[in-house]
Order: C-alpha cells, then sequence, then structure tokens
C-alpha cells in the first residue's frame, strides 16, 4: 500500500491523497517555515498541511516557489479559521489564504472546528469553491461522528478528508469506522502526542525490535491503519528521519500492542468543548 513518500490514497471523489506529509502548526512565519518546507520539498515530500490560524501561509507559498517543484505535483492544504466560518466569510478568508500562498488553486480545503451554528453555512461556501475548481478536495478537522451526521444531513458533497487528534493514546476507533464506512478518509494530527509518545515503554521496545525510533513506528502505525499523518518538524534530519518509514512492516501482534495503549486522552481541545 505505501511504499514511499509519493504513495496516495484515492479520496471518494478521486482525488490522490499522499498518506505522509509535513506539518506546519506552530511553526514561525519567516525563514523558519520556509527553510523547514523546502527541507521538506528537497527530501521528497509533497503535501504540506498549513492553516490560516498558523500565520504562515505566506512561508509556505514562498517555500513552494522556492523549491522549484512544479505546483502540480504538490499536494497543498489549508483550514477556515472558526472566526471566519459562516458562508460569505469562508468565500473571503479562502480569497485571503489563497493571496497568501500564492496559488491559482487548493488540493484540499478544511473547516478548522467544527463551531456550532456556523459550519453547515461554513460547509456550504467550500461546496462552491469545490464545484467552482478552486479546490480539489474538501473535508473537515476536529469533527466528531455527531457533527458528520449532522453535516451529512444537509450537506450535497461529502467530506473527503476528517483530520483529527489520533495517536496510540486517542486510537478514535468509532470515529474511525464512522469515516470509513462513509469514505471519508481520516487524517492524524498531533501524530506523536506532541512528542509525548516517544518514551513510551511498548513503543520503545517495539522501536528497538525493528531497528526504528519510536517516532517511525508510530507514523508506520498511522500508515498501516490507514490513517494519513502530517507529523511536524523544523529540522531537516528529523523530517528525513520521520519519512524513512516505508522499508519496514509492522507485525500483526505489534499493530494489536500499539492500538491497546488507547486511554482516549487528548493533548488538544474536545471538539465538543472548544471556546476559540
Amino acid at each position: 500500500m505505501t511504499n514511499s513518500l509519493k504513495a496516495t490514497t484515492k479520496l471518494h471523489n478521486g482525488v490522490e491523497m499522499p498518506w505522509f506529509g509535513l506539518g506546519v502548526f506552530k511553526v514561525k512565519e519567516g525563514s523558519e517555515v520556509v527553510d523547514s518546507v523546502k527541507a521538506a520539498i528537497k527530501n521528497g515530500y509533497i503535501s504540506i498541511d498549513t492553516a490560516a490560524i498558523y500565520q504562515n501561509e505566506e512561508g509556505v507559498g514562498q517555500a513552494i516557489k522556492d523549491s522549484g517543484v512544479p505546483r502540480e505535483e504538490l499536494f497543498i492544504t489549508t483550514k477556515v479559521w472558526n472566526a471566519d466560518q459562516g458562508y460569505e466569510t469562508t468565500l473571503q478568508a479562502f480569497e485571503t489564504s489563497m493571496e497568501k500562498l500564492g496559488l491559482e488553486y487548493l488540493d484540499l480545503y478544511l473547516v478548522h472546528w467544527p463551531v456550532a451554528g456556523k459550519y453547515n453555512d461554513t460547509w456550504k461556501a467550500l461546496e462552491k469553491l469545490y464545484k467552482d475548481g478552486r479546490v480539489r478536495a474538501i473535508g473537515v478537522s476536529n469533527f466528531h461522528i455527531h457533527h458528520l451526521e449532522d453535516l451529512l444531513s444537509v450537506a450535497e458533497i461529502k467530506p473527503m478528508v476528517n483530520q483529527v487528534e489520533y495517536h496510540p493514546h486517542l486510537t478514535q476507533t468509532e470515529l474511525h469506522a464512522f469515516c470509513k464506512k462513509e469514505g471519508i478518509q481520516l487524517e492524524a494530527w498531533s501524530p506523536l502526542k506532541q512528542g509525548e509518545l516517544i518514551t513510551e515503554p511498548v513503543i520503545v521496545e517495539i522501536a528497538n525490535k525493528y531497528g526504528k525510533s519510536p517516532a517511525q513506528v508510530i507514523l508506520r502505525w498511522d500508515l498501516q491503519n490507514g490513517v494519513v499523518t502530517i507529523p511536524k518538524s523544523t529540522n531537516e534530519k528529523r523530517i528525513i528521519e520521520n519519512a524513512s518509514i516505508f522499508d519496514f512492516e509492522l507485525s500483526t501482534e505489534d499493530m494489536d500492542k500499539i492500538n491497546s495503549l488507547n486511554k482516549n486522552e487528548r493533548v488538544g481541545p474536545d471538539p465538543d468543548n472548544f471556546d476559540f
């Protein structure tokens, strides 16, 4: 299934989305983000995930330009922020993001959080952008099952992706099963639980067995569970290391061991209880 950084999963509308990419949450605008995105692209990454709220879309756009890689070979994601949700405001926010990124079209646009009373209107705007050919795929982020059910009851176009907090302490099995059933691709943010999981004894032990780092084992676990993943790093050595996960496979037994670490424990806010 996934044998290289170019490996993709087919979204329900036929668009090919890379299984693996670079996230740039909390990466500073300016040289920090430009350098990390350029390092990723130079080392074979084709998928870059940003968001309006990260305030680094300009740097991401600059790095894409500087990389010399043809635009159509890359897969770029950004997200509409909560304060901009609603129909007209989302359309405006999209134009602002595109201007900052310096792009003609986007590969994936996501609703960042399920803002009550707003996300259905926001979705209508994403559907328009999709129909107008401005975006190749549309999706959501941080949606629980009940948010998805509510959205699906009014949506003309089903979300192609749901990007959520996902790692061995938060395996989201019910949500994952629901998304599979609906043909929505699950994508992981914070796959390493902000670094907390790399000292987890079970993972360390498995890592030693395969001659891999704990981070590589977790990221491989994501892929073998059929979850797209976008670890963040600003360090070129780590960017390369994170992506060196296509030359080994975890056994069923080791997959089960990692699955059993679940505690339903979040490092980020609960989508049912956030105030931003």
